[in-house]
């Protein structure tokens, strides 16, 4: 079975990939139901546009759809996703578009914009985030339309809409999305409080921490069960070490801090797509740890696309708690992609340990690219593994 490309639109095509293409499911597309419904939208309201900020467009299918129907749109692209906007640029490189999409991070102030398009995410608290950006960069005259699936139109959805912008209509289903429709009634509701912080104990994290955490930062108001079982067998650094560390899928950053602070003369670098993960790694390094903040990089990549040997040398040990899902489908690519780039960068006889689900196969993968690994420990639903770069 191929995979399915052809992104069809009134009366013409797009041919869309997720990215990284060479490592998705023949089954999965780079667009669904929820894009087709708001670009045909724009298309049947024929209503002039001068700017568009897109938020969440997950691997440029607005972006694609818009500036091939109509060159002369501005777009703004925000998202939290490194892996969306490169799939985006790459996209549009794919159709022969220019890029002429300026990006933006969920963490930069979007300008004002005639219109706005919203892929309802999967996070209430980065949709609350957005919703008052949105409430900041619109006027009344200001269409926005969001787009989901139905399942996913809760009804805190729908009070969030209504807390930060008002009164919400909705469309009829359609291939199981549907569109929501508001306009800014300049209700004026103040900022929501992020990022917003928990303490951890010496007995968790080897040093009390308090860590911060951005609103789209996985498990950010206490340590995720992966991360307890993992904190507990994390490699005993000696005193005096500089070794090279990497924590990949760093999320909040407490696996790397934790070592930090085990070992003050190693260095480490923190790796994730999420923007906000790697503001919040940031931001707990500088409260906890301030004078070991010249010894850490934060580096936006897919798994260890932007990790440069020559650059930052070869690395001791890489640290993982590997997602399984990338936006909203459940995949297991991203932790084989991990892993297979974890060798790539550690020197021989280096080491990555993951904390992984006991159900997923991930020892195969390890046996097959590493030669082998061992159990380092297992608790409940989790199990340690290590493999050593021979």
């Amino acid at each position: 079975m191929s995979i399915n490309t052809e992104f069809k639109l009134a009366g013409s095509s797009l041919s869309l990939m997720r990215y990284p293409a060479k490592h998705q499911h023949k089954s999965l597309q780079a667009w669904d139901s929820a894009d087709e419904l708001l670009l045909t939208h724009w298309l049947e309201s024929q209503q002039q546009t001068n700017n568009f900020l897109l938020i969440n467009d997950e691997f440029g299918a607005l972006a694609c759809g818009l500036l091939q129907k109509n060159t002369d749109t501005d777009v703004i692209s925000s998202s939290d996703s490194w892996i969306s906007q490169k799939a985006t640029t790459k996209n549009l490189q794919r159709n022969e578009i220019e890029d002429k999409v300026r990006y933006l991070s969920s963490l930069d102030t979007p300008p004002d914009a005639d219109m706005v398009f919203i892929k309802v995410p999967r996070s209430l608290a980065l949709l609350e985030w957005q919703l008052f950006h949105i409430s900041q960069c619109t006027t009344e005259r200001t269409s926005v339309v969001a787009a989901a699936k139905v399942n996913m139109l809760t009804p805190s959805v729908f009070k969030l809409f209504e807390k930060y912008l008002g009164k919400v209509t909705t469309s009829l289903a359609k291939k199981k999305s549907r569109l929501l429709f508001c306009c800014n009634e300049k209700l004026n509701t103040p900022a929501p409080a992020f990022p917003t912080a928990f303490n951890t104990s010496e007995q968790e994290t080897g040093k009390a921490f308090t860590l911060l955490n951005h609103a789209n930062v996985f498990s950010r108001q206490n340590l995720d069960i992966g991360a307890r079982v993992m904190l507990k067998h994390l490699p005993e650094l000696p005193q005096g070490s500089e070794q090279h560390i990497i924590d990949l899928g760093c999320g909040n950053g407490v696996l790397g801090m934790a070592l930090l602070a085990t070992a003050p003369g190693c260095h480490v670098s923190f790796f994730d797509e999420s923007y906000m993960a790697l503001e919040s790694a940031k931001l707990s390094v500088e409260k906890n740890l301030p004078e070991q903040l010249a010894n850490c990089r934060f580096i936006a990549s897919n798994c260890l696309e932007g990790y440069d040997t020559q650059v930052l040398g070869s690395a001791d040990l890489v640290i993982c708690n590997p997602p399984f899902h990338q936006q909203n489908t459940v995949t297991e690519h991203i932790a084989w992609q991990m892993f297979h780039d974890a060798y790539k960068v550690l020197r021989p006889g280096g080491e990555l340990r993951v904390v992984a689900n006991r159900h997923l196969p991930y020892g195969q993968t390890l046996k097959k690219r590493f030669g082998g690994f061992s159990v380092v420990a297992s608790e409940h639903k989790f199990v340690i593994l290590s493999a050593i770069k021979k």
